[in-house]
């Protein structure tokens, strides 16, 4: 099984998996990665459960090293990956050899890249999980939430693999607008007329402020004319309004209750999407119904685990 060195890392890079759940109650949220769909395909390249742990890259700013040889899949952004400076595209597995380097530099194209071993990157799971969630200092390779760091060892948990081939056009990278879809929710009737028909009508950009805890959108302000709210379970994908009128999209390290009114729920495949938006992404919102959304995110999943078809619709 392979056995990296990391020889530098920002601390951003991080330990994921699909998130740990059943444990909201305690006021632990989910954690996982945010784009799902890179994480499966990294994983189906290698043959691994659609979950097993792999290293999410935001941005780049990581350099491995590989203290053992082995096999790696490498899915998501296009972050100017070099092995031995030769350089590597995202979508495919490959054999990193004893003594070879990979770096990963800054984004091209997306905003997180994927790295997947045979059996998933080893760590022990914290609550039924090795998702990171910085936070709440849980998880990750030595279960505090810490990212990687210059030194931290990485290994596998298997050492065979069977190698398959992503067709072309599989990995999905935004345009110059991204549509997000969205399950409206209980308290979208309270808003003004005119702020949901600019909701769904104008374009809205990316802030600055956008984490794995939630992303805000810049835009015409969203008026709440309805009562004040007890707070209550935040689902993935939460659209909270606060007083500003300006849109949070909550992900995977979000809170697990909140009082804000919510327009609704952006879909998970739509989340996987936003994942691999910088800030300044322009982006609008589609009104979807829940069953057109479960309909959509299973049909991705049986694509993937068929064939690994094409996800860039």
């Amino acid at each position: 099984m392979i056995e990296l060195l990391v020889e530098h890392s920002l601390g951003f890079a991080q330990l994921q998996d699909g998130g740990r759940f059943g444990v909201r109650h305690l006021g632990i949220t989910q954690g996982g990665a945010l784009d799902w769909v890179a994480m499966q395909q990294a994983n189906w390249l290698l043959g691994n459960t659609a979950d097993a742990a792999v290293i999410e890259i935001p941005l780049g700013g990581l350099q491995l090293r590989a203290q053992t040889s082995g096999w790696l899949a490498l899915t998501g952004a296009d972050l100017d990956a070099k092995l031995d400076d030769q350089p590597l595209a995202p979508g495919q597995a490959f054999q990193l050899r004893h003594g070879q380097t990979l770096r990963f530099n800054s984004p091209k194209r997306g905003v997180r890249a994927y790295l997947a071993t045979p059996g998933g990157f080893a760590a022990d799971p914290v609550m039924g999980a090795v998702a990171t969630v910085m936070r709440k200092q849980l998880g990750g390779l030595h279960g505090n939430g810490r990212g990687l760091h210059n030194g931290d060892r990485l290994q596998g948990n298997a050492s065979d693999a069977t190698p398959r081939t992503l067709p072309a056009g599989a990995l999905w990278y935004p345009g110059n607008e991204v549509v997000l879809d969205l399950i409206p929710g209980a308290q979208i009737a309270a808003f003004a007329g005119v702020s949901l028909f600019a909701a769904f009508n104008q374009v809205w950009t990316l802030d600055q402020r956008a984490d794995r805890m939630g992303m805000r959108l810049t835009g015409p302000a969203l008026r709440y004319q309805g009562q004040a709210l007890i707070s209550e379970g935040i689902p993935l994908g939460a659209v909270q309004v606060p007083p500003d009128g300006q849109p949070i999209i909550l992900m995977n390290d979000r809170q697990t209750i909140g009082g804000y009114p919510r327009l609704g729920a952006v879909t998970p495949l739509s989340l996987a999407r936003l994942a691999q938006c910088a800030p300044g992404q322009k982006v609008r919102l589609r009104v979807v119904s829940q069953e057109a959304a479960r309909r959509e995110m299973l049909n991705v999943i049986s694509a993937l685990q068929a064939q690994g078809a094409s996800f860039g619709s």
